[in-house]
């Protein structure tokens, strides 16, 4: 089901297209969101029944600092059984990294220089980890249109993130 969900949180955030801040989402399990929440069955379509099932609900967006040191800083409550995070990246060719990281000239900024490379590729990482240690990503790389776009499913294609966000689930 995990991998499931991160698909249907990757769609959702590929309708609103690219260049969007990281987004967080909370995994609920749906049958306790619709003994708390019963319209919702209604209003969003949710259907209980089965106990493996879980909701994902957007979180506040995530604020301007480092995205690694605001998911050190979160811990979920036990009502919350899993989270997603959609992130987007610039991806450089492995010479290309390592020529940014020897720059010593303060005046370079490495993002922007990264963002110019014409090698670069942007990603969207979607990755979700439940309490259980389960993790599953979905990638999609910007094609020149939409259509073009590849998208990239498995368990361990994120694991310093993957890493990240299961912190957020330890008491």
């Amino acid at each position: 089901p995990l991998q499931s969900v991160v698909g249907e949180v990757e769609g959702h955030v590929a309708e609103a297209g690219w260049d969007q801040p990281p987004q967080l989402f909370a995994l609920v399990q749906t049958e306790e969101l619709l003994r708390a929440e019963p319209q919702l069955a209604q209003t969003m379509g949710l259907v209980a029944g089965d106990p493996s099932s879980l909701t994902p609900i957007a979180q506040e967006p995530l604020g301007d600092g480092p995205l690694d040191a605001q998911l050190a800083s979160m811990v979920f409550g036990e009502e919350v059984l899993g989270v997603v995070l959609a992130h987007e990246v610039l991806v450089l060719p492995p010479a290309a990294e390592a020529a940014l990281a020897e720059v010593e000239d303060p005046a370079v900024d490495i993002l922007e220089a990264a963002a110019a490379h014409p090698e670069r590729r942007e990603v969207r990482m979607v990755v979700g980890v439940t309490r259980g240690g389960g993790s599953a990503c979905v990638l999609r790389l910007r094609g020149e249109t939409p259509e073009q776009d590849e998208r990239v499913t498995g368990k361990d294609l994120a694991p310093n993130l993957v890493t990240a966000l299961l912190a957020t689930l330890e008491d």
